[in-house]
């Protein structure tokens, strides 16, 4: 039977981790791989997670089963932080664990093609693995461009999708700091966003994976938060990979926004359903340091301030490659000081990769996807020269 199977092309992330790791240059900079690093190139981990594993050693009792929902004390604990004061919205929203936000999305998707979705919308270029995600679950990607050639998120292309969609379309939107681009849309456009959902049937799907990263906690959830705040129903999409430091541990969470409470116990048992023929149970031992972290006023301070100095050292980045513009004739470097979070897109071919790749060991994504991560002050200079020789 598995004779029959055709090979699958590897994953070009993976291809290029190897590529990376066999270069014996000293001085060659990855900004392929999509995890934070430190000015000094780490991606350490965070020192409140640290504190929350060492209690959580000490204390936990059992690793008996939790059930396909998680460990509720860490869905409830994210909620006022994702959702704001009021993170009930009137008893309309519930959650689970997941495996991940992959694990979130995933289920997301699954969820809405068992209540009957038949396409989803994904603006362009988007997370590589939403496009696999809805080709496996087998519903249609429609795709529309995220951005105008101005740099700006493409509002027109989503109010259309609301106003024309019918009621078995989804839209997945990323809430912020959007892979691979960075460009988000800005409150005004969400504002707009929130308006069209009032009247609309089409189904808000939002993957938030990078809260805290762009412009703070609360200002990162403004979307999100005028979206469940507008729509009927809505999925969301969480994960605690990137602000918390736990790639490996795969904690994520997928939220429900029914019309009302009574509409949750129904769409919740669906959820529950999926997720046991999927991964039965999601992990728990990441979840559980989240969890110990958000109950713990003192973890909670450790933890924001770790994230703060995230954010300052990636806006830090961002700066001074908008600041190169003079030094990058053939590159309009300006916007990647406007974009959010860990990515950018920079336009250059196939041929100028591959020149920064082999004259000068910097590698990224053939599409031009950087994480800008994987600049600090000991390599920026370096590439900042790099690209003005490739783009010249």
């Amino acid at each position: 039977m598995l004779d029959k199977l055709e090979p699958q092309a590897p994953d070009a992330l993976l291809a290029l981790i190897k590529m990376y790791a066999d270069d014996p240059r000293a001085d060659k900079i990855d900004l392929g791989v999509g995890v934070y690093r430190t000015d000094d190139g780490a991606t350490p981990v965070f020192a409140a997670i640290k504190k929350a594993e060492r209690r959580l050693v000490d204390e936990q009792e059992s690793k008996g089963y939790l059930g396909p929902e998680g460990d509720m004390g860490f869905v409830h604990a994210l909620k006022p932080y994702i959702f704001g004061a009021d993170p009930a919205k009137g008893g309309r929203i519930e959650g689970m664990q997941t495996p991940g936000g992959t694990g979130a999305v995933r289920l997301a998707v699954s969820l809405a093609a068992h209540a009957g979705a038949k396409r989803v919308h994904l603006g362009v270029p988007s997370w590589p693995n939403h496009a696999q995600i809805l080709a496996d679950v087998g519903v249609e990607a429609a795709t529309f461009d995220h951005a105008d050639a101005d740099g700006a998120a493409n509002l027109d292309a989503v109010l259309q999708i609301l106003r024309d969609g019918g009621a078995d379309e989804a839209i997945l939107l990323h809430g912020c700091c959007h892979n691979p681009t960075g460009i988000d849309y800005s409150p005004e456009q969400w504002d707009a966003i929130a308006e069209a959902l009032q009247d609309s049937d089409v189904l808000p799907i939002v993957d938030v994976a990078y809260q805290g990263l762009g412009h703070g906690l609360k200002e990162d959830s403004y979307g999100l938060r005028a979206v469940i705040g507008a729509a009927q129903q809505a999925l969301v999409c969480y994960s605690c990979d990137k602000n918390f430091g736990l790639y490996r541990d795969r904690v994520g969470a997928l939220y429900v926004l029914g019309r009302d409470a009574g509409d949750l116990p129904k769409i919740m048992s669906n959820a529950n359903s999926l997720a046991r023929a999927n991964w039965s149970m999601p992990p728990d031992h990441g979840a559980a340091a989240v969890r110990y972290v958000l109950r713990d006023e003192g973890l909670t301070a450790v933890w924001r301030a770790e994230l703060d100095d995230m954010r300052e050292r990636l806006r830090w980045v961002r700066e001074r490659l908008a600041a190169a513009d003079n030094e990058v004739g053939g590159i309009d470097m300006e916007p990647l000081g406007r974009g959010n979070g860990m990515f950018a897109m920079l336009p250059l071919d196939k041929a100028q990769i591959g020149r920064l790749r082999e004259d000068h060991g910097i590698y990224m994504a053939g599409s031009g996807r950087i994480n800008v991560a994987g600049l600090t002050q000991g390599n920026i200079y370096k590439f900042i020269g790099a690209l003005a020789e490739v783009s010249a």
